[in-house]
């Protein structure tokens, strides 16, 4: 195990530097540039830019430079935001980012697993087409949709709840955009769960429980869920990363600072170093998580090998 986990974890590291190498060539070559705009600099200011920020080094060197500011934990200066860095732009957006995707991530994830193991164990039943068409009606309306809906709903007619706004992470300004995320989520993982599961209790080992006596909430919650789960814990490490840094449109509907907020002022303005650390940053949290997920594969089925 201890093996390997270390095979896994060095594996990671050839994949976020292809990453970071593609993210800054691309930015780079890309037409335009951070200071080109509607007004026409003159050449001496333009001139000044370019060498307060290394931008008229050779390519490479600026790709060096880059490297071993990232080997440092410096994401550099942000082009735009001449008074912020962009570690300072990240810390102020990637919390707010992870709280919320954090708290809807884990309302899905048990929500959907007893959503969809209770629905593939009462199969074929009023339950599980309940289940089923609440599932595929989460995965049919997208969060642009829902969000305005809860807003209008619960904010503006019932007033039970502030429309947007952080206020500090409050309960009451985070039930809205929590739960407008997390609903696609849960209906992606019941439907996950309710399919593996099926397949589960079809299994032999499992059908001699039953010829045995076993309980069901023995069979379910012993014999049957843990290999079950494991198809969603696939899902879960792209899935957490995503909702965690790519929440952009809730974000922009309930007025949130989060960090999806910051990667479309940057690649708006052309930004280079805070789309670079904002896209580097989503690379290393995909890799991290899907880096979770191959332990805990590993540790829930010792099967698997390296």
């Amino acid at each position: 195990m201890v093996s390997y986990t270390i095979k896994r974890f060095l594996g990671a590291w050839p994949t976020l530097i292809v990453l970071i190498t593609l993210s800054f060539f691309l930015m780079r070559f890309a037409p335009g540039g951070p200071f080109s705009g509607e007004k026409v600099l003159s050449a001496a200011v333009q001139a000044n830019l370019d060498a307060k920020y290394h931008l008229n080094d050779p390519i490479f060197i600026q790709y060096l430079d880059y490297l071993w500011s990232l080997a440092r934990g410096d994401f550099g200066p942000s082009f735009k935001y001449p008074d912020w860095t962009v570690n300072q732009l990240i810390s102020q957006g990637f919390p707010v980012s992870l709280w919320i995707g954090g708290w809807s991530m884990t309302i899905a994830l048990i929500v959907g697993v007893l959503v969809g193991s209770l629905a593939a164990f009462k199969q074929n039943t009023w339950i599980d087409y309940v289940a089923t068409g609440m599932s595929m009606t989460g995965i049919s309306i997208p969060t642009f949709v829902t969000a305005p809906l809860f807003t209008l709903l619960f904010a503006v007619i019932l007033g039970w709840l502030p429309a947007g706004g952080w206020n500090e992470g409050s309960f009451s300004n985070m039930v809205l955009p929590v739960t407008a995320l997390a609903l696609p989520q849960i209906a992606i993982i019941s439907r996950i769960m309710r399919g593996s599961m099926i397949e589960v209790l079809r299994s032999n080992y499992i059908r001699t429980a039953k010829a045995k006596g076993i309980p069901n909430r023995i069979i379910l919650f012993r014999h049957a869920i843990r290999p079950a789960i494991l198809p969603v814990i696939s899902y879960l490490g792209p899935a957490t990363a995503g909702i965690i840094t790519g929440s952009v449109v809730i974000e922009q509907i309930f007025s949130l600072p989060g960090l999806g907020s910051y990667l479309v002022k940057g690649a708006l303005n052309r930004d280079y170093t805070l789309v670079l650390g904002s896209v580097i940053l989503v690379g290393a949290l995909i890799i991290a998580f899907n880096f979770i997920v191959d332990v805990l594969y590993a540790l829930i089925d010792p099967k698997i090998k390296y």
